[in-house]
């Protein structure tokens, strides 16, 4: 399943900046994908590739901070 993951607001903490709208896609069977630790990691994983900021070290990788929408 592919799933688009955003932050839904901007965020700093622990000397990470997350601004709100930023998203990665990221494919995985894990459902619901933040409620498994593996779902977590690829998500994170995602957000180190593509904009360098660890959002697990944030604290921001929970359903609070981000939103998650299932494409197909």
């Amino acid at each position: 399943m592919l799933y688009r993951v955003t932050v839904k607001s901007n965020r700093i903490a622990n000397g990470i900046r997350l601004e709100k709208g930023m998203s990665v896609e990221v494919v995985s069977q894990s459902f619901p994908l933040l409620s498994t630790q593996q779902g977590k990691e690829q998500v994170n994983n995602a957000f180190k590739a593509k904009y360098g900021v660890d959002i697990k070290k944030a604290c921001a990788d929970t359903s609070l901070y981000l939103d998650v929408v299932k494409i197909n």
